[in-house]
């Protein structure tokens, strides 16, 4: 299985990013997706999460409002959109793989079975 993110990079505060992850080596249709992110010296967070077929999702209280996540499972792909950035959204973003059924999707970071190498995303005030 791997999960690869992509879509990071430098922004300025007040800006906006999509992440994307695309999956091979699984059944992308039959797991939840989430995005999860560290900074340095914390632990890791939820960030947004999207059942199977995309009909519920769950957001985590730092991004609610700001964020939306999607999936395209034709394309194997979910993404992350992030607008209003801000100075504390710098991280490495993770998208991760849940093969339960869990609805909502899961916040914790145990219920993940696979996950992505992360991409960067730094916020510059």
């Amino acid at each position: 299985v791997q999960l690869q993110a992509s879509g990071g990079g430098s922004v300025q505060t007040g800006g906006s990013l999509r992440l994307s992850c695309s999956a091979s080596g699984l059944t992308f249709g039959d797991y939840n997706m989430g995005w999860f992110r560290q900074a340095p010296g914390k632990e890791r967070e939820f960030v947004a999460g999207i059942t199977r077929g995309g009909r519920n999702t769950k957001y985590g209280d730092s991004v609610k409002g700001r964020a939306t996540i999607s999936r395209d499972n034709v394309q194997s792909t979910v993404y992350l959109q992030i607008h209003s950035l801000k100075p504390e959204d710098t991280a490495t973003y993770y998208c991760a793989a849940d093969r339960s059924t869990r609805w909502p999707p899961s916040p914790y970071v145990i219920h993940y079975d696979y996950w992505g190498q992360g991409t960067l995303v730094t916020v510059s005030s």
